[in-house]
């Protein structure tokens, strides 16, 4: 899989991991889906960083993600 797209889908759950920790805490409960969530996350952003050329920029970033949309619209 290209590392874009790896770290594009890596941000996308990351994000979305954050209301379930959020709301597991407010509830009262352990964040256990949401914290595999995030581990995953994490290990497709590395996964990601690590098979990307000379690594990634913090400014490259939004290219990426428009370009990672791009391509799955179009």
């Amino acid at each position: 899989m290209d590392p874009d797209t790896t770290l594009v889908i890596g941000m996308a759950l990351a994000v979305l991991a954050i209301p379930a920790i959020v709301s597991a805490f407010s509830d009262g409960r352990t964040p256990r889906v949401a914290a595999i969530t995030l581990i995953a996350a994490g290990g497709l952003m590395v996964y990601a960083i690590s098979n990307k050329e000379g690594g990634y920029r913090m400014q490259d970033v939004p290219k990426v993600i428009y370009r990672v949309i791009g391509d799955v619209m179009g």
